[in-house]
């Protein structure tokens, strides 16, 4: 069973929605459980349903509406494993861990951001730290999607590596691969000027003010840059482009999907962030062959870009390093491309389903075993109103 707020545009919900999907069409009984369904799904789903009535839009009814519902739903279908698929909701499962008790099913945590955080200031970071090590005393297993991250959840959750796991964000299928690809290179893109492009949601975190202040330093009288994205920081940015000069040059068109054209189109993508997971996007990025400027922002970063064969890193916060990244960006050969997109195959949605599975299915029959004994856990679920 996988819980989400609602199909609210972003990449924990769109990558939980292809998990999903994936899992029944596999044969699983799989069933997600949302606060709110007013917004589709990115892709045609089945087994989906909502938690009563659809609560007030913000965060504290969203949450109290969730926890009530998955109360109830996990008592009446007792659901063998549940599926956590991102840090924004891990609150929720600490919370499920905690009213439930004993009879709370094994909770798979998906970790799909940055640990560190180092945009908090040292007395939030602390908190958030030690709120990680909470997570890591009441939650079963922590899924990493690459690598890299094996080392940074073992030593900020706290948790052995027995109960931690690497299975590559399933960011694209197989079929995404070759369309971007082929999106890509049929592109015609003889025109003036560098034309960049980022993706992301209008919100501190993507730092986007440090983009445009990188693009104003570099942009000549053809450049474009185009941040494709909706959010808080709209005026702001709009308002930053006209103060620096650069508002004829840069466009917001808003939230888009699908990307192929913009990405077949760009002379490079850009990430700005202060701090990511594996960001999904850089993964499409790579699967179409772009070249790619991306601020150091995540422990995987660096092998995400190939250590510098497959991108551009520069350090998080510095438009200077950023401008100078844009500004350079040398021409691609065939074998760099060839490269980029081999990188993009790992992360798909065929080679994820199974581990996961797997995975789940481990949990599962521990659990029944640990039953089977006497074991603590061997508690009868409680009612749904309890």
């Amino acid at each position: 069973m996988t819980f989400l707020h609602s199909f609210a545009p972003g990449g924990v919900e769109r990558i939980a929605a292809r998990l999903h999907a994936a899992w029944v069409r596999a044969g699983a009984d799989a069933q997600m459980v949302l606060a709110d369904a007013s917004i589709a799904p990115p892709i045609a789903l089945q087994a989906v349903s909502q938690i009563g009535a659809t609560p007030r839009h913000h965060t504290v009814a969203r949450f109290a509406a969730l926890l009530r519902g998955l109360r109830a739903m996990i008592a009446q279908q007792r659901p063998d494993v549940l599926f956590c698929a991102g840090n924004t909701y891990t609150a929720l499962a600490v919370a499920l861990k905690l009213t439930l008790g004993r009879a709370c099913p094994p909770i798979v945590v998906k970790i799909s951001n940055d640990l560190v955080r180092p945009d908090m200031s040292p007395p939030l970071r602390y908190a958030y730290h030690r709120w990680l090590r909470i997570q890591g005393r009441h939650l079963d297993h922590f899924v990493g999607m690459a690598p890299a991250m094996r080392g940074e959840i073992a030593r900020l959750v706290g948790v052995s590596q027995s109960r931690i796991s690497v299975i590559a964000d399933p960011a694209l299928a197989d079929a995404d691969l070759c369309r971007l690809a082929a999106a890509r290179d049929a592109a015609a893109r003889a025109r003036p000027g560098r034309h960049y492009l980022a993706v992301g949601r209008l919100a501190p975190q993507k730092n986007f003010a440090l983009l445009l202040d990188a693009f104003a330093r570099i942009a000549e009288a053809d450049d474009t840059l185009r941040i494709l994205g909706e959010g808080p920081e709209r005026r702001a940015l709009e308002a930053q482009a006209a103060r620096l000069g650069i508002a004829g040059s840069v466009y917001i068109p808003g939230h888009v999907d699908p990307l192929d054209g913009w990405l077949a189109e760009a002379d490079a993508f850009v990430l700005s962030s202060d701090y990511e997971g594996v960001p999904a996007v850089v993964i499409e990025a790579l699967a179409t062959g772009l070249p790619i400027v991306a601020t150091d922002c995540c422990v995987s970063m660096a092998d995400l870009l190939g250590h510098g064969t497959l991108g551009h890193l520069v350090p998080t916060g510095d438009a200077a390093a950023l401008a100078e990244a844009m500004a350079t960006i040398p021409p691609d050969s065939a074998r760099t491309i060839a490269a980029r997109r081999a990188a993009a195959a790992t992360f798909t949605i065929e080679s994820a389903t199974d581990k996961y599975l797997g995975l789940m299915r481990t949990l599962a029959a521990t659990r029944t075993a640990e039953t089977a004994i006497g074991s603590p856990r061997s508690d009868p679920l409680p009612s749904p109103t309890a």
